[in-house]
């Protein structure tokens, strides 16, 4: 018979709830506040080179 460490195995057991508590969420509200960020900043990267390559007429 081996000594179990309870409070390890409540902690893990706890964690591995919060995990996939976690993965549930993201399936259902989509993308992450990083993935948006990065979306954000790429589109505004594009926007710019865009606006510095305009041909203005006179």
């Amino acid at each position: 018979m081996s000594i179990v460490n309870l409070g390890k195995h409540r902690k893990a057991k706890a964690r591995a709830e919060k995990k996939a508590r976690a993965d549930a969420n993201a399936v259902k509200h989509g993308r992450t506040k990083a993935q948006k960020l990065l979306d954000a900043a790429r589109d505004e990267k594009a926007r710019r080179h865009l606006d510095q390559h305009k041909f203005e007429e006179e």
